[in-house]
């Protein structure tokens, strides 16, 4: 019986050991988070009365929305095309700024994708004509960032999760929850999807974390504090990083911020 027992205790000791190898091999997995370099290629001019809430680039054109506040009355909640020459937006939509408090787009098959702050509501807008389609609602408390897989729409709260979307039932697929060295990594803003993964700004933060999807774990960083000092000496009205955008037509990167005088055109490995 004590032999019995004895190999028992073994066998238990045995698989105990490679479940602790197991678990510590996916948790060294989430924290082997790096920054990214990134290679700065020059700047275009941003307008510095956008306080940009979502940025997207769609068969080479570069679409922004943009919030109102009250503290600043030459905003506007509104979505429009970037003129790349003079950083000018040409408004295509202009929400009631009673009522709504514009967030992220993002653009798929034609549509384009947008969500309000508080509201639960969102809308959808033919991107050739900008007029718009149809409203849908959403149950988080709040609509923050927007980006899509070529699949769904992908949606940020301000919280650590992320909301996948239906285009057209607008029924939720899954959500994924984000985290940094296992602790949950909240205040996710704008999105970005880029070769499989998903970008975020972090509200408050000089920070874009790139995430892995499928784990929701943060895989890397890009530390934006350079462009950020670099916005404010140029513009002290610059407020927090806010945006980014990839450009399929160059495999470059716009980087910005809410009032920021420019653009930063960046390359890094994606």
């Amino acid at each position: 019986m004590r032999i019995l027992k004895y190999y028992l205790f073994i066998s238990l000791l045995i698989v105990s050991c490679f479940n602790d190898k197991s678990e510590k091999t996916e948790e060294n997995v989430d924290n082997a988070i790096t920054n990214i370099p990134y290679q700065l290629l020059g700047t275009i001019p941003h307008d510095v009365n956008s306080f940009t809430e979502g940025l997207e680039f769609y068969k080479g054109v570069l679409y922004e929305s943009a919030a109102f506040l009250d503290r600043l009355p030459n905003t506007a909640s509104s979505i429009g095309i970037v003129d790349l020459s003079t950083g000018d937006i040409e408004k295509k939509v202009i929400l009631n700024k009673d009522v709504y408090f514009s967030e992220g787009i993002t653009i798929l098959h034609d549509k384009i994708y947008h969500v309000t702050y508080k509201n639960k509501t969102g809308f959808v807008f033919d991107v050739n004509t900008f007029k718009k389609v149809r409203e849908f609602t959403y149950s988080n408390t709040e609509g923050w960032g927007l980006t899509n897989d070529g699949t769904n729409i992908i949606m940020s709260d301000g919280t650590n999760k992320l909301t996948y979307f239906d285009p057209i039932t607008f029924k939720v697929e899954k959500t994924v929850n984000v985290t940094e060295n296992g602790i949950k990594k909240g205040n996710l803003n704008e999105l970005e999807y880029i070769n499989g993964y998903i970008y975020a700004n972090i509200w408050l933060k000089d920070q874009i974390v790139k995430i892995d999807p499928k784990s929701g774990y943060v895989v890397n960083i890009i530390d934006c504090s350079n462009l950020k000092m670099d916005a404010t000496n140029r513009y002290a009205g610059a407020l927090e990083t806010n945006g980014i955008a990839f450009n399929k037509v160059d495999s470059t990167i716009l980087i910005t911020g809410k009032m920021w005088p420019v653009y930063y055109k960046v390359k890094f490995p994606i």
